[in-house]
């Protein structure tokens, strides 16, 4: 239970939400952003005209503007949300015909969009496009390595023993093709990947590396490599929140008490690094000066946290709490845009250390800060 204060609050962020999406949400009802030029939403669907594989349709943060759609409709009950995921939802079908552009992140493309409508409505498009999607994540499974293999090739890197923390995040995709299906062999996949996530990825202090790179053929670790970090052996802050989320995701679907432990072990180690001001870096290793930043680490750990505390003691649950709400305060007090100025809510997102895309909006940096948010409340619509 929350604190009378930190009620208030909460209904106050709630209403600025429920205020700033429902001009928003028309506004961008035909397109899928990813994130914000001059203050307006770019459009990841005019980005890629049909034919063309590029990372427009593609993208693999294409689902989360459908996810917030969602959300907003469990929230408020207004159609007008369930419509404009249905469009976003539909557009996304150009992605299985192009095929070459998908990868590992089809969890993340269709868990927010079509899962979320086949478990609202029943829509059996929808649970066939669900199922073509889990469908595709198992079949990228190495056998050798006992892992989800990450990317694709391409003219710079052979990626093919390549495996990534963020993949965690789309296991319950395959859970729920279990789930709904009653076929074991995609939660055994899924189990799998985590297995081998919590000895390759987790280091003895809680950190997790961003890239593995196993031997495809053998299997076996052949080394770690930065990533999105500052650096090989750095502490990427938004790999640490996919991590403790991914894990208690593989947990609440297996209650595989060893996932619940990982997801401890990461948080600890992240909470641990909170900064006194609340602004999480963009890797907790990195140097002081430029001071760069990610909002999306943050608004990730604090739904993480929320789960966690679901199934922990009462000591436990506070002291997860009180970091989630500590994360969500700061970034509802200093980097959320409750204008009209902005189609985006939160800014301060960075992709990765070394990338241009540093201390903008970032589409995923809405959706969780939006679903810790609901969490918060106890009325959220689970997508994962």
């Amino acid at each position: 239970m929350l604190q009378a204060s930190d009620q208030i609050w909460l209904e106050d962020v709630i209403q600025k939400l429920t205020t700033k999406m429902d001009w928003v949400s028309e506004k961008s009802q035909n397109k899928i952003p990813y994130t914000t030029i001059n203050g307006t939403h770019d459009n990841r669907i005019v980005d890629n005209p049909l034919g063309q594989i590029t990372d427009g349709i593609n993208w693999w943060t294409n689902g989360f503007w459908g996810g917030m759609m969602w959300l907003m409709h469990h929230e408020t009950g207004n159609e007008k949300y369930k419509e404009i995921a249905n469009f976003s939802e539909e557009a996304l079908d150009v992605c299985f015909h192009q095929f070459y552009g998908l990868h590992h992140d089809v969890g993340f493309m269709w868990l927010p969009t079509s899962v979320a409508n086949y478990k609202v409505t029943g829509n059996p498009d929808s649970r066939r496009r669900a199922m073509h999607a889990a469908n595709l994540l198992a079949g990228r499974f190495n056998l050798a390595g006992g892992f989800i293999r990450a990317w694709n090739d391409n003219e710079i890197r052979d990626c093919r023993g390549w495996a990534i923390v963020d993949c965690l995040m789309n296991l319950p995709l395959l859970y729920w093709a279990t789930e709904e299906t009653g076929d074991p062999r995609f939660k055994q996949i899924a189990m799998k990947h985590a297995d081998t996530a919590m000895t390759a990825f987790i280091r003895p202090d809680g950190s997790v590396n961003h890239i593995v790179e196993f031997d495809p053929f053998l299997g076996g670790v052949v080394k770690t490599h930065g990533g999105q970090g500052f650096e090989e052996g750095s502490s990427w802050t938004r790999g640490q929140t996919w991590a403790l989320y991914g894990f208690m995701m593989s947990y609440m679907h297996t209650q595989k008490e060893e996932y619940l432990h990982a997801a401890k072990r990461v948080a600890h180690y992240f909470m641990a690094n909170i900064p006194e001001n609340g602004i999480i870096p963009i890797d907790f290793r990195q140097p002081k000066e430029p001071a760069y930043e990610d909002s999306t680490a943050a608004a990730v750990a604090a739904c993480g946290f929320i789960e966690i505390a679901k199934v922990v003691g009462q000591h436990e649950k506070d002291v997860y709490i009180n970091a989630a709400l500590k994360l969500v305060k700061t970034l509802d007090a200093s980097r959320c845009d409750w204008t009209t100025d902005s189609d985006c809510i939160l800014t301060g997102g960075s992709a990765a250390y070394h990338h241009n895309d540093r201390h903008t909006s970032i589409i995923y940096g809405d959706y969780y800060f939006m679903e810790a948010i609901f969490k918060l409340k106890g009325n959220d619509l689970f997508l994962w």
